[in-house]
């Protein structure tokens, strides 16, 4: 099955309660010895999402424990940063469900310290960022593990070509539940953008958090802006913590978990934050740079406003960003009939011509990215993975390659 459907709508819920239903069954009917299982996985692209979803699977496990007198459902979260050997502790004692990263994921089957013979459930949460992050082939490689028929399921806000093209391979006959377009903006966030100088942005920054109460998220495009922009709100007074790909599993853990609980006001962050992670009632989530690729910015945005509930975005924007990525907001924003600044309004837009076309083929914008303001002629997404593609053929000639990790 694919599940596509706009952020903060309850996908996980989705995945969840089928597995959680699946390993009650099969424990009442045949309950499981040491070493067995797991009978049904899931897949997230960073720690982060798989911790927070590990977390759900535990809560709704121990109500069925606690008050409903259901057998014991033994969860195991397996994901980097985390000491081996603990989760190794719970696979001897038979495992229901597991939900892991890729990287710690296709560690423990090379290493034959887990199997995938009894599992017949297999989900890929925020399947596009699975894909964007290279772990395409290790998924393959995990698809390799499994032994019994299984039912796969691979969910995700976006669908962009690359993941239509993993999908038709990887699954068989899917059946697929769209809510809304894939890539559209979430409807009950308020789009703001505002045109800021690159030398005003951290000043201005101060003036966009009043707009709101906390909590607040603040995205970067990189490392080095995230510890800037943390360092200069805690000289401001501001309760501020940070989380990027560069700072180790405690500190991370920490900032998610302190913001979480409403002990910080802000957090800043890379786009680690942006895909899956539910933070409780966000007001505001600021754009301190746009991402280079709008279905990153559906992804960001859509961390405020959820489950029906109503948040602002903001999105400093200035002659920085590429032509390309300012006309596929200009697009989303028109979409999802939000204010479109004077700035905006005035590109030269080479789409309007294109919209007779769009009528008749049925696609809409780039048939690759899902970007509503180029054709794929001009997708930036195509041309920068072509880039790597061949900067990746260069390093394996030269006998430089490896593997890069997760998030």
């Amino acid at each position: 099955m694919i599940g596509i459907a706009f952020t903060g709508s309850g996908k996980t819920l989705v995945f969840v309660l089928p597995l959680i239903m699946l390993a009650l069954q099969e424990e009442l009917r045949m309950p499981l010895h040491g070493g067995e299982g797991p009978l049904g996985m899931i897949v997230c692209p960073s720690r982060e999402l798989a911790r927070q979803t590990f977390d759900v699977v535990e809560e709704f496990v121990a109500v069925l424990k606690n008050k409903g007198g259901y057998p014991d459902l033994r969860s195991m979260l397996c994901i980097g940063g985390i000491d081996m050997r603990s989760q190794l502790e719970v696979v001897k004692r038979g495992v229901h469900i597991v939900v892991a990263t890729p990287g710690r994921l296709k560690d423990m089957l090379a290493k034959k310290r887990m199997n995938l013979d009894n599992c017949k459930y297999l989900t890929l949460d925020e399947a596009d960022r699975l894909i964007d992050l290279g772990f395409e082939e290790d998924i393959r490689e995990v698809f390799d593990h499994f032994k019994a028929q299984r039912q796969t399921l691979l969910f995700s806000a976006t669908m962009p070509k690359k993941i239509q093209t993993f999908a038709k391979s990887a699954l068989v006959k899917p059946v697929i539940v769209n809510v809304g377009r894939a890539g559209a903006a979430n409807l009950d966030v308020i789009q703001e953008v505002e045109y800021v100088k690159q030398e005003a942005k951290m000043v201005y920054l101060l003036e966009c958090l009043q707009k709101t109460p906390p909590p607040v998220l603040i995205f970067c495009e990189n490392k080095a802006d995230v510890d800037a922009i943390h360092e200069y709100l805690l000289r401001k007074g501001v309760e501020a913590v940070a989380i990027h790909g560069g700072k180790d599993q405690e500190d991370r853990e920490y900032a998610i978990a302190s913001f979480k609980a409403g002990k910080k006001d802000v957090l800043v962050a890379t786009d680690v934050a942006s895909k899956g992670l539910d933070f409780p009632d966000i007001q505001h989530v600021i754009n301190y740079d746009m991402p280079a690729e709008i279905e990153n910015y559906v992804h960001r945005i859509g961390r405020t406003g959820r489950c029906g509930k109503t948040g602002i975005a903001t999105s400093f924007i200035n002659k920085n960003q590429s032509e390309t990525i300012l006309l596929d907001l200009k697009h989303l924003l028109k979409e999802a009939k939000q204010r479109i600044p004077p700035v905006l309004a005035t590109l030269d837009d080479p789409m309007e011509d294109h919209e007779e076309l769009a009528k008749a083929s049925g696609v809409k914008g780039c048939a690759y990215c899902g970007g509503l303001g180029h054709r794929i002629g001009e997708c930036p997404k195509l041309e920068h993975q072509k880039s790597q593609a061949i900067a990746g053929t260069r390093r394996d000639y030269l006998g430089s390659g490896g593997y890069g990790g997760e998030i």
